[in-house]
């Protein structure tokens, strides 16, 4: 853990805020969200109630929140000689440890206080089980120890689609194992073309990401696998769907995989490739696939077969 100095008492509030916000990572939570809602539509096969959606959505962005935090105060040596996180509050002691460590415990505590009283008690340990697993499993042992650690670590990121499925149905079926599957895969090649941009900061600070520490074209062969397990899997979900659903899964598959093997392609070739096209587009796939099962779920339309039983 780094010591990182105090912060400096006279900043103004906003800015301290500011501070405190950029600890839990917006942009993340942001993408977590966006599959929570959609796996509470489809558990309910229409809408919920508005209230247990705003309390899951603020109960799991507290743990995310949380999560994220926690990962700043541990991760902060690494992120000081990394330029992609060099401005994070911890490195430019905008905030100091002991107060991000404070900060971030009594969001995790309060997340699951608060899924337990506003949804259950399944939803609130699954939050709490969701951080320890994210900092003591992934920051802790698996980011600075392996070139695997992205596919185990983001597990993690898959939990918001189970926690809200529990939220509305007091348990864990399959259709959410089958989207928190979807994600899984999906993280991969996600993470990858994001490290395959900042490979050499990766190396500086000593993280055996997959591109740091593989060739080019063998990391770029990952992402196509990954790629089309991903979306493979995604079609085990039609059962629990309509027409809507399957002709998306489909024609965004399609769009994901043409643009892996056109990055690998490039790869092979020589020439010089542009990963970071392929993160945005990992970004608003998955944006779209889970919009559209939730446009599915509202609509309603008859689900290909529809029962949760294993």
């Amino acid at each position: 853990m780094s010591t990182v100095a105090t912060e400096n008492p006279t900043r103004s509030i906003g800015s301290v805020l500011r501070a405190y916000v950029a600890l839990t990572k917006p942009r993340v939570v942001e993408q977590l969200l966006v599959t929570t809602i959609p796996a509470m539509l489809l558990a309910q096969r229409g809408v919920p109630s508005l209230w247990l959606v705003l309390a899951t959505l603020v109960g799991g962005t507290m743990a995310a929140a949380s999560a994220n935090a926690l990962n700043c105060v541990i991760d902060a040596d690494i992120d000081a000689v990394m330029k992609r996180t060099s401005t994070r509050p911890l490195v430019r002691s905008q905030v100091s440890p002991r107060n991000a460590l404070i900060f971030a415990v009594t969001l995790g505590l309060g997340s699951f206080g608060f899924l337990w009283l506003t949804t259950n008690l399944l939803a609130a340990v699954l939050a709490v089980a969701t951080i320890l697993f994210y900092v003591l499993v992934y920051t802790m042992v698996l980011k600075r120890r392996t070139a695997q650690n992205i596919i185990w670590g983001g597990a993690a990121g898959c939990m918001p689609v189970v926690i809200g499925w529990s939220a509305v149905t007091g348990t864990v079926e399959w259709p959410a194992l089958v989207m928190f599957g979807v994600i899984f895969f999906w993280t991969p090649p996600h993470t990858w073309a994001l490290a395959m941009r900042f490979r050499e900061d990766y190396k500086r600070a000593g993280v055996p990401m997959l591109p740091a520490v593989a060739p080019a074209e063998y990391v770029s062969r990952q992402i196509v696998v990954f790629s089309w397990v991903m979306v493979v899997w995604t079609l085990l979900l039609v059962p629990a769907a309509s027409w809507i659903y399957l002709v998306l899964a489909v024609v965004a598959g399609a769009w994901f995989l043409i643009s892996a093997h056109r990055l690998h392609l490039g790869v092979r070739r020589g020439v010089e490739v542009r990963p970071m096209r392929l993160f945005h587009l990992s970004n608003t796939y998955l944006m779209a696939l889970f919009v559209g099962l939730a446009v599915d779920s509202v609509i309603g339309w008859p689900a290909f077969g529809w029962t949760f039983a294993f």
